[in-house]
């Protein structure tokens, strides 16, 4: 007897505890966790399909009359730096860190970044290394013509719009802000691979303009060579910058090659967008 009412406790706890246990599985489901949207543009001038990772803000369908800041990301494949940027995005766009509007985000998935983030070079190693390499010229083509006015059609754009490029990004948000510098108004450029065709970008006389641009490079703890570049980028932009230009420059000596975008992204936004909007 003196066994039974010790075993009672305990046989009705085992009870409940399975029953709780049944609840929750019978309780429980599981739902798709989205963060954007994936468009498949196709494009004439490259002759293939994009894919584009959209990131809007939260409440963006709720405010059809708001108009956003587009901020556009090299390298912006879901497995590359889509996600790790909209976060940062997401985060200093927050009420109470207030580092940047809310802005849309769309990353561009790469089909062959070395074939569309290069220009033509004449380096012999280069052309062996990346043999598929120097069509850029075609891809800032389907960037002015193709991707940016679709975006502007299909979403609540205002006119500010940002490019993020690392490493060949890099190269080509340089390249694009030489050549075509109206087709952004800030320009995020880190660890820029301007050793490309002997470092030829360096010697090109950039596109004059008038409209204003905040420029933002940074380097890493990478080596002579890329920390050099990076170095005569900034010496070459101030020289020639004029009034309507904000330039900065970060050396992140504990950071490298592989993890240096997510603090000089962070830097870049507290720096250009400074609370402006």
């Amino acid at each position: 007897m003196k066994f039974i009412k010790t075993l009672l406790p305990f046989l009705s706890v085992m009870f409940c505890t399975l029953l709780y246990a049944q609840n929750i599985n019978i309780s429980s489901k599981s739902s798709e966790l989205v963060i954007g949207e994936k468009i498949d543009l196709h494009s004439n001038i490259l002759n293939e399909n994009r894919v584009l990772n959209i990131y809007l803000p939260n409440g963006y369908s709720k405010n059809k009359s708001k108009k956003y800041p587009v901020i556009y990301l090299l390298d912006g494949s879901i497995d590359e730096d889509f996600i790790h940027i909209t976060g940062l995005v997401q985060f200093g766009a927050f009420s109470w860190i207030n580092i940047l509007p809310e802005s849309i985000v769309v990353g561009i998935s790469n089909v062959d970044r070395k074939r569309d983030f290069t220009y033509p070079s004449k380096n012999k190693l280069d052309l062996k290394e990346l043999p598929t390499s120097g069509k850029s010229e075609q891809f800032i083509k389907f960037i002015q013509t193709e991707l940016q006015p679709f975006i502007d059609q299909n979403y609540n754009t205002n006119a500010t719009k940002t490019l993020i490029g690392q490493s060949l990004g890099g190269l080509l948000a340089t390249e694009i802000l030489f050549k075509h510098p109206n087709l952004f108004n800030n320009y995020i450029i880190a660890s820029p691979s301007l050793w490309w065709d002997d470092a030829s970008l360096l010697k090109y006389k950039p596109t004059p303009y008038n409209s204003k641009k905040s420029i933002y490079i940074a380097v890493g703890k990478e080596g002579p060579t890329m920390e050099r570049v990076a170095n005569e980028l900034f010496i070459k932009l101030n020289t020639e910058k004029t009034t309507n230009t904000k330039l900065f420059f970060e050396f992140f000596e504990k950071q490298n090659h592989g993890d240096v975008l997510h603090l000089a992204v962070y830097d870049a936004f507290e720096k250009i967008f400074n609370k402006e909007e």
